[in-house]
Protein backbone atom coordinates (compact mmCIF):
# COMPACT_ATOMS: atom_id res chain seq x y z
CA UNK A 1 0.00 0.00 0.00
CA UNK A 2 1.21 3.42 -0.53
CA UNK A 3 -0.40 6.92 0.15
CA UNK A 4 -0.88 9.87 -3.01
CA UNK A 5 -1.76 13.55 -2.48
CA UNK A 6 -3.82 14.31 -5.62
CA UNK A 7 -4.46 17.19 -4.73
CA UNK A 8 -4.17 20.33 -1.68
CA UNK A 9 -6.46 18.46 0.87
CA UNK A 10 -6.94 15.11 -0.99
CA UNK A 11 -5.23 11.74 -0.70
CA UNK A 12 -5.62 8.37 -1.99
CA UNK A 13 -4.27 5.31 -0.22
CA UNK A 14 -3.55 2.81 -3.20
CA UNK A 15 -3.40 -1.28 -3.42
CA UNK A 16 -0.15 -1.06 -5.95
CA UNK A 17 -0.87 -5.01 -6.98
CA UNK A 18 -4.34 -4.34 -8.58
CA UNK A 19 -6.11 -7.57 -7.82
CA UNK A 20 -9.33 -8.67 -6.74
CA UNK A 21 -9.79 -7.21 -3.14
CA UNK A 22 -7.08 -4.34 -3.91
CA UNK A 23 -9.43 -1.47 -3.05
CA UNK A 24 -8.11 2.39 -3.02
CA UNK A 25 -9.36 4.47 -0.71
CA UNK A 26 -9.51 8.07 0.08
CA UNK A 27 -8.70 10.93 2.12
CA UNK A 28 -10.13 14.78 2.12
CA UNK A 29 -8.12 16.10 5.59
CA UNK A 30 -10.79 19.20 5.81
CA UNK A 31 -13.72 19.56 8.57
CA UNK A 32 -12.71 17.08 10.73
CA UNK A 33 -11.56 14.59 7.78
CA UNK A 34 -13.44 12.26 5.31
CA UNK A 35 -12.18 8.69 4.40
CA UNK A 36 -14.16 7.58 1.44
CA UNK A 37 -13.69 3.16 1.48
CA UNK A 38 -12.29 1.38 4.56
CA UNK A 39 -10.16 -1.02 3.02
CA UNK A 40 -11.41 -5.45 2.30
CA UNK A 41 -10.19 -6.62 5.50
CA UNK A 42 -8.98 -4.96 8.98
CA UNK A 43 -5.29 -4.75 8.60
CA UNK A 44 -5.12 -3.12 5.24
CA UNK A 45 -7.79 -0.79 7.14
CA UNK A 46 -5.39 -0.59 9.84
CA UNK A 47 -2.48 0.04 7.48
CA UNK A 48 -4.31 3.16 5.21
CA UNK A 49 -5.17 4.52 9.11
CA UNK A 50 -1.39 4.60 9.88
CA UNK A 51 -1.17 6.21 6.24
CA UNK A 52 -3.75 9.00 6.50
CA UNK A 53 -2.65 9.97 10.11
CA UNK A 54 0.01 11.37 8.62
CA UNK A 55 -1.56 13.85 7.21
CA UNK A 56 -4.28 13.80 9.50
CA UNK A 57 -3.65 13.25 13.07
CA UNK A 58 -6.80 12.21 14.37
CA UNK A 59 -9.84 9.98 13.72
CA UNK A 60 -12.21 11.18 10.82
CA UNK A 61 -15.18 12.88 11.69
CA UNK A 62 -16.94 10.59 8.54
CA UNK A 63 -16.84 7.59 5.87
CA UNK A 64 -18.02 7.16 2.68
CA UNK A 65 -18.59 4.31 1.05
CA UNK A 66 -18.80 4.51 -3.08
CA UNK A 67 -20.61 1.09 -3.01
CA UNK A 68 -22.00 -2.15 -1.30
CA UNK A 69 -18.87 -4.39 -2.22
CA UNK A 70 -17.22 -5.95 0.98
CA UNK A 71 -13.70 -4.46 -0.12
CA UNK A 72 -14.87 -0.93 0.23
CA UNK A 73 -16.31 -1.88 3.18
CA UNK A 74 -15.62 -4.02 5.51
CA UNK A 75 -12.80 -1.94 7.15
CA UNK A 76 -16.11 0.24 8.35
CA UNK A 77 -15.58 -0.88 11.77
CA UNK A 78 -12.50 0.81 12.75
CA UNK A 79 -14.16 3.92 12.35
CA UNK A 80 -16.18 4.03 16.08
CA UNK A 81 -18.11 6.92 16.10
CA UNK A 82 -17.99 7.78 12.45
CA UNK A 83 -21.13 8.92 10.65
CA UNK A 84 -20.91 6.30 7.86
CA UNK A 85 -22.28 7.81 4.52
CA UNK A 86 -23.50 5.64 1.40
CA UNK A 87 -26.02 5.29 -1.16
CA UNK A 88 -29.58 4.07 0.31
CA UNK A 89 -29.69 1.12 -2.21
CA UNK A 90 -25.81 0.35 -0.75
CA UNK A 91 -26.92 0.39 2.55
CA UNK A 92 -29.77 -2.51 1.87
CA UNK A 93 -27.39 -4.66 -0.08
CA UNK A 94 -24.36 -4.71 1.73
CA UNK A 95 -26.27 -7.01 4.31
CA UNK A 96 -26.34 -9.43 1.39
CA UNK A 97 -23.13 -8.75 -0.91
CA UNK A 98 -21.06 -7.84 1.94
CA UNK A 99 -21.80 -10.72 4.45
CA UNK A 100 -18.15 -12.02 5.47
CA UNK A 101 -19.11 -15.34 6.30
CA UNK A 102 -18.95 -17.00 2.55
CA UNK A 103 -15.90 -15.59 2.31
CA UNK A 104 -14.36 -16.78 5.37
CA UNK A 105 -15.63 -20.02 4.70
CA UNK A 106 -13.96 -20.14 1.41
CA UNK A 107 -10.65 -19.49 3.06
CA UNK A 108 -11.16 -21.91 5.57
CA UNK A 109 -11.91 -24.77 3.26
CA UNK A 110 -9.02 -23.64 1.15
CA UNK A 111 -6.67 -24.07 4.23
CA UNK A 112 -8.05 -27.72 5.48
CA UNK A 113 -7.02 -30.76 3.14
CA UNK A 114 -9.59 -32.67 2.35
CA UNK A 115 -11.46 -29.30 1.70
CA UNK A 116 -9.10 -27.62 -0.99
CA UNK A 117 -8.44 -31.03 -2.53
CA UNK A 118 -13.01 -31.38 -2.76
CA UNK A 119 -12.63 -27.65 -4.07
CA UNK A 120 -10.33 -28.54 -7.00
CA UNK A 121 -12.28 -30.94 -7.90
CA UNK A 122 -15.70 -29.16 -7.90
CA UNK A 123 -14.71 -25.55 -8.19
CA UNK A 124 -10.96 -24.98 -9.53
CA UNK A 125 -11.66 -21.32 -9.54
CA UNK A 126 -13.12 -20.55 -6.85
CA UNK A 127 -10.14 -22.46 -5.12
CA UNK A 128 -7.68 -20.39 -6.74
CA UNK A 129 -9.25 -16.62 -5.55
CA UNK A 130 -8.97 -18.29 -2.22
CA UNK A 131 -5.63 -19.02 -2.58
CA UNK A 132 -4.71 -15.67 -4.41
CA UNK A 133 -6.71 -14.12 -1.04
CA UNK A 134 -4.55 -15.80 1.37
CA UNK A 135 -1.28 -14.69 -0.01
CA UNK A 136 -2.82 -10.83 1.18
CA UNK A 137 -5.64 -10.92 3.11
CA UNK A 138 -7.11 -12.15 6.24
CA UNK A 139 -10.78 -11.41 6.99
CA UNK A 140 -10.65 -13.14 10.70
CA UNK A 141 -12.77 -10.33 13.00
CA UNK A 142 -14.83 -8.94 10.24
CA UNK A 143 -17.98 -7.62 11.46
CA UNK A 144 -20.22 -5.70 8.98
CA UNK A 145 -21.23 -2.15 9.79
CA UNK A 146 -23.77 -0.67 7.96
CA UNK A 147 -23.92 3.56 7.20
CA UNK A 148 -25.26 5.50 9.57
CA UNK A 149 -26.46 7.90 6.88
CA UNK A 150 -27.90 7.27 3.72
CA UNK A 151 -29.17 9.81 0.74
CA UNK A 152 -31.21 9.13 -2.32
CA UNK A 153 -29.64 11.11 -5.47
CA UNK A 154 -27.86 13.53 -4.27
CA UNK A 155 -25.83 14.44 -1.00
CA UNK A 156 -23.83 17.73 0.19
CA UNK A 157 -21.01 17.80 2.28
CA UNK A 158 -19.64 21.28 3.41
CA UNK A 159 -15.95 21.05 4.65
CA UNK A 160 -14.55 24.45 6.10
CA UNK A 161 -16.01 26.02 2.79
CA UNK A 162 -15.21 22.91 0.97
CA UNK A 163 -18.08 21.24 -0.74
CA UNK A 164 -17.92 17.59 -1.46
CA UNK A 165 -20.81 16.06 -4.04
CA UNK A 166 -22.24 12.50 -3.12
CA UNK A 167 -23.84 11.64 -6.97
CA UNK A 168 -25.98 8.57 -6.96
CA UNK A 169 -24.84 7.13 -10.40
CA UNK A 170 -26.01 2.76 -9.74
CA UNK A 171 -27.24 0.54 -10.93
CA UNK A 172 -23.51 0.34 -13.03
CA UNK A 173 -20.81 -1.14 -11.79
CA UNK A 174 -23.30 -1.98 -8.26
CA UNK A 175 -26.27 -0.82 -7.49
CA UNK A 176 -25.37 1.52 -5.09
CA UNK A 177 -22.38 3.20 -7.14
CA UNK A 178 -21.43 6.76 -5.86
CA UNK A 179 -19.35 8.93 -7.49
CA UNK A 180 -17.82 11.93 -5.13
CA UNK A 181 -16.69 14.72 -7.01
CA UNK A 182 -14.54 17.88 -5.18
CA UNK A 183 -14.58 20.39 -7.47
CA UNK A 184 -12.29 22.73 -5.83
CA UNK A 185 -9.76 20.28 -5.23
CA UNK A 186 -10.31 19.02 -9.30
CA UNK A 187 -10.82 16.05 -8.02
CA UNK A 188 -13.21 12.50 -8.56
CA UNK A 189 -13.26 9.92 -6.47
CA UNK A 190 -15.00 7.60 -8.40
CA UNK A 191 -15.10 4.22 -6.94
CA UNK A 192 -15.60 1.07 -8.84
CA UNK A 193 -17.28 3.12 -11.78
CA UNK A 194 -13.73 3.39 -12.58
CA UNK A 195 -10.84 0.44 -12.89
CA UNK A 196 -7.54 1.52 -13.85
CA UNK A 197 -5.37 -0.92 -15.88
CA UNK A 198 -7.12 -3.84 -14.34
CA UNK A 199 -10.11 -5.24 -16.34
CA UNK A 200 -13.19 -4.05 -14.60
CA UNK A 201 -16.14 -6.29 -13.32
CA UNK A 202 -20.03 -5.19 -13.24
CA UNK A 203 -22.36 -6.98 -11.35
CA UNK A 204 -25.28 -5.29 -12.22
CA UNK A 205 -26.45 -2.50 -14.28
CA UNK A 206 -26.05 -2.08 -17.56
CA UNK A 207 -23.08 -1.34 -20.53
CA UNK A 208 -25.62 1.66 -21.71
CA UNK A 209 -25.68 2.76 -17.87
CA UNK A 210 -21.77 2.46 -17.45
CA UNK A 211 -20.74 4.21 -20.05
CA UNK A 212 -23.03 7.11 -19.65
CA UNK A 213 -21.28 7.51 -15.92
CA UNK A 214 -18.24 7.41 -17.99
CA UNK A 215 -19.17 10.08 -19.97
CA UNK A 216 -20.72 12.29 -16.78
CA UNK A 217 -16.89 11.47 -14.91
CA UNK A 218 -15.33 13.04 -18.11
CA UNK A 219 -17.21 15.78 -18.47
CA UNK A 220 -16.99 17.17 -14.95
CA UNK A 221 -13.25 18.05 -16.23
CA UNK A 222 -11.53 16.85 -12.97
CA UNK A 223 -7.64 17.27 -13.22
CA UNK A 224 -7.52 13.94 -11.20
CA UNK A 225 -9.67 10.67 -10.47
CA UNK A 226 -8.85 8.20 -7.68
CA UNK A 227 -10.52 5.03 -9.33
CA UNK A 228 -11.74 2.34 -6.72
CA UNK A 229 -8.76 0.29 -8.42
CA UNK A 230 -5.53 0.55 -9.84
CA UNK A 231 -3.36 3.88 -10.30
CA UNK A 232 -4.38 7.57 -10.08
CA UNK A 233 -5.08 9.12 -13.54
CA UNK A 234 -7.09 11.72 -15.38
CA UNK A 235 -9.37 12.06 -18.06
CA UNK A 236 -7.60 9.41 -20.00
CA UNK A 237 -8.05 6.83 -17.68
CA UNK A 238 -11.99 7.12 -18.07
CA UNK A 239 -11.45 7.31 -21.88
CA UNK A 240 -9.54 3.95 -21.86
CA UNK A 241 -12.04 2.63 -19.63
CA UNK A 242 -14.85 3.46 -22.08
CA UNK A 243 -12.91 2.04 -25.03
CA UNK A 244 -12.28 -1.21 -23.15
CA UNK A 245 -16.16 -1.08 -22.46
CA UNK A 246 -16.68 -0.37 -26.14
CA UNK A 247 -14.85 -3.20 -28.27
CA UNK A 248 -15.99 -5.36 -25.27
CA UNK A 249 -19.69 -5.14 -26.16
CA UNK A 250 -18.88 -5.09 -30.03
CA UNK A 251 -17.03 -8.24 -30.03
CA UNK A 252 -19.42 -9.88 -27.59
CA UNK A 253 -22.82 -9.41 -30.00
CA UNK A 254 -20.56 -10.62 -32.76
CA UNK A 255 -19.85 -14.11 -30.68
CA UNK A 256 -23.17 -13.88 -29.69
CA UNK A 257 -24.80 -13.78 -32.97
CA UNK A 258 -22.55 -16.54 -34.31
CA UNK A 259 -24.24 -18.79 -31.31
CA UNK A 260 -20.61 -19.39 -29.52
CA UNK A 261 -21.65 -19.24 -25.59
CA UNK A 262 -19.93 -16.56 -23.23
CA UNK A 263 -17.33 -19.01 -21.96
CA UNK A 264 -16.41 -19.83 -26.07
CA UNK A 265 -16.51 -16.47 -26.48
CA UNK A 266 -14.41 -15.45 -23.84
CA UNK A 267 -12.08 -17.70 -24.77
CA UNK A 268 -11.27 -16.02 -28.51
CA UNK A 269 -12.29 -12.75 -28.23
CA UNK A 270 -8.81 -10.72 -28.83
CA UNK A 271 -7.67 -8.74 -25.72
CA UNK A 272 -6.07 -6.23 -28.10
CA UNK A 273 -4.39 -3.57 -25.65
CA UNK A 274 -5.92 -4.79 -22.50
CA UNK A 275 -3.90 -7.48 -22.26
CA UNK A 276 -1.21 -6.47 -20.56
CA UNK A 277 -4.50 -4.86 -17.89
CA UNK A 278 -3.64 -7.44 -14.25
CA UNK A 279 -6.77 -10.39 -14.77
CA UNK A 280 -7.18 -9.98 -18.16
CA UNK A 281 -9.25 -13.42 -17.77
CA UNK A 282 -11.88 -11.34 -15.89
CA UNK A 283 -13.20 -10.16 -19.70
CA UNK A 284 -15.62 -13.59 -19.15
CA UNK A 285 -17.42 -11.58 -16.33
CA UNK A 286 -18.02 -8.86 -18.81
CA UNK A 287 -19.08 -11.00 -21.37
CA UNK A 288 -21.43 -12.65 -19.95
CA UNK A 289 -23.02 -9.22 -18.99
CA UNK A 290 -23.13 -8.51 -22.53
CA UNK A 291 -24.98 -11.70 -23.47
CA UNK A 292 -27.58 -10.96 -20.51
CA UNK A 293 -28.42 -7.52 -22.22
CA UNK A 294 -29.01 -9.32 -25.56
CA UNK A 295 -31.13 -12.07 -23.94
CA UNK A 296 -33.20 -9.44 -22.35
CA UNK A 297 -32.55 -10.36 -19.00
CA UNK A 298 -33.14 -8.34 -15.51
CA UNK A 299 -29.81 -6.40 -14.76
CA UNK A 300 -29.53 -7.53 -11.52
CA UNK A 301 -29.99 -11.40 -11.93
CA UNK A 302 -27.71 -12.88 -9.21
CA UNK A 303 -24.40 -14.39 -10.45
CA UNK A 304 -22.95 -18.08 -9.38
CA UNK A 305 -20.01 -16.61 -7.56
CA UNK A 306 -18.00 -19.99 -7.24
CA UNK A 307 -18.93 -20.96 -11.47
CA UNK A 308 -17.90 -17.51 -12.24
CA UNK A 309 -14.37 -18.06 -10.92
CA UNK A 310 -14.48 -21.26 -12.49
CA UNK A 311 -14.74 -19.38 -16.15
CA UNK A 312 -12.66 -17.30 -15.01
CA UNK A 313 -10.03 -20.01 -14.42
CA UNK A 314 -11.06 -21.41 -17.56
CA UNK A 315 -10.46 -18.80 -19.53
CA UNK A 316 -7.20 -18.02 -18.29
CA UNK A 317 -5.90 -22.26 -18.33
CA UNK A 318 -7.84 -22.16 -21.98
CA UNK A 319 -5.55 -19.12 -23.12
CA UNK A 320 -2.23 -20.07 -21.22
CA UNK A 321 -2.39 -16.76 -18.91
CA UNK A 322 -1.65 -16.51 -15.14
CA UNK A 323 -4.81 -17.17 -13.16
CA UNK A 324 -5.61 -14.43 -11.38
CA UNK A 325 -8.69 -12.90 -10.31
Amino acid sequence: MKMEQVSANCFAVLNEKNLVCDANSGLINLGGGVVIDTQSDLPHGRQMIKLFGKVWPGMPKRVINTHEDADHVWGNQLFEGAEIIAHRTAAERMKHVADPKETQQLLKAANGFLSSMLLKVLHPGALAIARQLLQDYNFDGIKLVLPTTVFDERHVINLDGTEVQLIFVGPCHQAGDTIIPVPQEGVVFAGDVLFRLCTPMGWTGSYAKWLKILDLIISLEPEVIVPGHGPVCGIEGVMEMKAYLEYLRDESRRCFDQGLTSLEASKRIDFGPYGAWRAPARIYLNVERAYREFRNEPEDKPWDSAKSFDSIYQVAKAREIAVEF
